[in-house]
């Protein structure tokens, strides 16, 4: 199961997805920041500490706005993933498209 909390601190949007990211819950974490983006979000901090497992789905969802973020100067960044989820992210290389903090302190000072 997938639950997502979203808060306003300063003029950052913190999503907090808690659980199990795969094929049949990814379209929930993709209208969530579909959702940021559309209401004007410029800086998107995904805190990743509650994040348990991430599929291919997932990180997808991650993919489909970098373009899109690029263009329009919204900030993506994503911190205090656990080893095994960090993992999958560099497996695919995705570390080095999307910016990967160990933790929210490091995130806000970049």
């Amino acid at each position: 199961m997938l639950t997502i909390d979203i808060q306003i601190e300063n003029t950052h949007h913190i999503l907090t997805p808690s659980g199990e990211i795969d094929a049949s819950n990814s379209v929930q974490l993709d209208e969530s920041i579909r959702h940021l983006s559309e209401s004007g979000a410029k800086s998107i901090l995904v805190d990743g500490t509650q994040i348990d497992y991430i599929s291919s789905a997932g990180l997808g969802v991650f993919m489909s706005y970098l373009e899109d973020f690029q263009e329009k100067g919204v900030s993506l960044k994503i911190f205090g993933l656990k080893p095994r989820v960090y993992e999958v992210f560099q497996i695919l290389g995705l570390d080095q498209l999307i910016s990967i903090f160990p933790d929210k302190e490091s995130a806000l000072a970049e």
